[in-house]
């Protein structure tokens, strides 16, 4: 993810709070309306039984059923289903529209086609290898020469889908484990999970495992399966429901890893005391609760708004689908699914190892750190310098064409450790999830906190914005327990 950037517009809708009224039983008549979805939860550790007839006796339409964590997706027409299926047997209720958030795309460089075909001075690495500055920097060729990775490690790319037809991803995805969560509703055609309008998905699959074939670069773990599980719409939108399906169907595929370049809710943080949220977060804590107990990891972004995640500040650029709202943010505040327990929280480093001017930092809050570049670092802000981005594979959505080109954001340092914890379950089959999150920072080079305030790029405009201050000692705000380290993973 990149500072955010609005991708499209939607309508604010006003939100249904988790009701507990008594209810009938049998809706009355009420006024119809487009059809609407919604999250339905019941009481935890319960059946659903008495919500699934309470959501069909407010005319809902349960489309997804994971009565494993007590979570339906209904579609109504209904624009009083909120009230009327509200009561025993549900915990809350609320429409999922105006809840759905843009997907922070960052811009693609892409490489021309004579670049692309450029050969390699050496003969057996990739050909574009040499600009892949990210893979050394996180001692990659000494990991490889221990293991590139099982096949038998699949890792779920939740995100905008994967392109099947790229020549350095072709033959990389578990086809039979992918899928497309759009509208919570599990589809597992070709079609369905194959990119639309964003090659997001596509240049994160390529960072954690690029084919080592000749061709183009290598992934992080180029011997490991991804499945695309696609949760960004043809929009750029990022709804709840989606989500939960991604991560429901990751335990269930028998996924080791998923990654989560992405955060939830058209707000920037998610506010478990705000009544319009928290049915959110319960659904999605749920879905990974239950996916973390079938020995999924999930690895995911920590965010590129320079935020200390660590300490209460004012968000006024949220929601990011209506009319932004001045909020004060607090410790019930919290980036998801970053800062859920059990995730791994990933802050992002340039070139130089020093943390990516827009990388949103934390002390207690990140876990590692990885490559996600920094464009701007070299000349303060001045001007970009596009190869101090991440070259990965790209699909150019006007042109239907593949390629390979450059973003940069806490999206791309995420799959780095992805990548590096698919090698790691590769050497260590018998991890848990647990155990293998452990490992990556153990594993993980300590980093030093610059000397005052850190100030990187103070020719851009508005240069406060990108100020920060590191808090800790070997483990920080700015890189929690370290460089993630795939050599020393791997041993």
């Amino acid at each position: 993810m990149l500072r955010r950037t609005a991708l499209a517009v939607a309508a604010a809708v006003a939100l249904g709070v988790g009701l507990t009224g008594t209810a009938t039983g049998t809706a009355t008549a009420s006024a119809t309306g487009p059809e609407a979805t919604y999250l339905v939860l019941a009481p935890q550790g319960g059946t659903v039984d008495r919500a699934l007839a309470r959501v069909a006796a407010a005319d809902g339409r349960v489309v997804a059923d994971y009565r494993q964590i007590g979570v339906l997706i209904v579609r109504s027409a209904n624009r009083d289903f909120v009230t009327q299926a509200a009561g025993a047997g549900i915990e809350s209720v609320a429409p999922t529209a105006g809840l759905g958030t843009v997907l922070d795309e960052g811009h693609t460089v892409e490489l021309t086609e004579a670049e692309a075909a450029a050969p390699t001075a050496d003969p057996d690495a990739e050909p574009l290898f040499d600009r892949q500055w990210a893979m050394p920097m996180i001692d990659l060729p000494r990991a490889h020469t221990v293991t590139t990775g099982s096949a038998e490690v699949v890792v779920g790319v939740l995100d905008s889908g994967i392109s099947s037809s790229h020549p350095d991803l072709a033959t990389q995805i578990a086809r039979d484990k992918s899928v497309s969560c759009l509208g919570g509703v599990a589809d597992p055609s070709e079609a369905a999970w194959n990119p639309t309008t964003s090659d997001h998905g596509t240049h994160v699959a390529g960072i954690i495992a690029a084919a080592r074939n000749g061709v183009g670069v290598t992934g992080v773990a180029p011997g490991v399966k991804v499945a695309a599980v696609k949760v960004v719409d043809n929009e750029g939108y990022i709804y709840p429901e989606a989500a939960v399906c991604g991560f429901m169907w990751a335990a269930e595929q028998g996924m080791q890893l998923t990654n989560n370049s992405y955060y939830l809710d058209p707000w920037e943080l998610n506010c478990r005391n705000d009544p319009r949220q928290r049915p959110v977060w319960q659904a999605v804590q749920r879905a990974l609760r239950y996916s973390q107990s079938k020995g999924v990891l999930h690895v995911a972004s920590a965010g590129n708004a320079n935020y200390d995640l660590a300490h209460r500040f004012v968000d006024s650029g949220s929601p990011n689908n209506g009319i932004p709202e001045v909020r004060q943010i607090t410790g019930a505040c919290l980036v998801l699914p970053a800062q859920a327990p059990g995730v791994v929280t990933v802050a992002a480093v340039g070139p130089t190892g020093a943390k990516s001017y827009y990388s949103s930092y934390g002390q207690g809050v990140i876990d590692v750190t990885a490559p996600g570049g920094d464009s701007r670092i070299r000349t303060q802000g001045l001007v970009p310098t596009t190869t101090d981005a991440i070259l990965s594979t790209t699909y150019n959505t006007v042109t239907r064409t593949d390629g390979w080109g450059w973003k940069q954001g806490t999206s791309m340092s995420a799959p780095h450790v992805t990548g590096v914890a698919a090698l790691a379950r590769s050497v260590h089959p018998g991890m848990n999830a647990g155990q293998l999150s452990a490992l990556l920072e153990r594993t993980a080079v300590p980093q030093t906190c610059p000397a005052g305030r850190y100030d990187p790029v103070p020719l851009l405009p508005n240069p406060a914005d990108y100020s920060a201050t590191c808090q800790g000692g070997t483990r920080n705000g700015f890189h929690g327990a370290g460089l993630v380290n795939a050599d020393r993973a791997v041993r």
